[in-house]
């Protein structure tokens, strides 16, 4: 297991995550983890409603709800010779408690048009560990230091 790219998103992440729409943003999801798919396979999904589709199973503690990021650092690092994109970390807060899951994955996904609201729309861009078991307290999601991605 590992952070991986989708193979749709290939040669793309940086675009999207201009957010080049009117109504677009990325939006944050967090998977269980049992049931959860080898990277290999999961990065095969075109959109995130096959993903969800296959044996992967989004979270549903207490409090959980996916996250809408309008707001992304595209970084072209010429020196480096690479692009680092970053967004703010991402809380859920009091998660868990009354009902808690164990996680294995955060994805992010690119949805075109926040208006249509359907995961067949919702492009997959990255997946990530995120082992976690939550708990009822506060659950804080950093994907790296340097960013959720970088080409180089």
């Amino acid at each position: 297991m590992g952070d991986i790219v989708a193979n749709i998103a290939l040669g793309k992440v940086k675009y999207y995550a201009e957010l080049p729409a009117a109504a677009d943003a990325f939006l944050v999801y967090l998977i269980k983890s049992a049931g959860l798919e080898a990277d290999g396979t999961l990065r095969d999904h075109d959109d995130l409603a096959a993903a969800l589709a296959a044996t992967n199973d989004e979270a549903d503690f207490t409090n959980y709800a996916r996250k809408t990021v309008t707001s992304i650092t595209v970084t072209v690092d010429d020196t480096n010779n690479r692009v680092d994109i970053d967004m703010a970390d991402q809380t859920w807060t009091a998660a868990g408690g009354a009902a808690n899951n164990t996680l294995g994955k955060l994805g992010l996904g690119y949805d075109p048009d926040t208006g249509i609201g359907t995961d067949s729309t919702v492009v997959p861009q990255t997946w990530h560990d995120f082992s976690v078991t939550t708990d009822g307290s506060d659950l804080t999601a950093q994907v790296a230091a340097a960013g959720f991605y970088r080409a180089s």
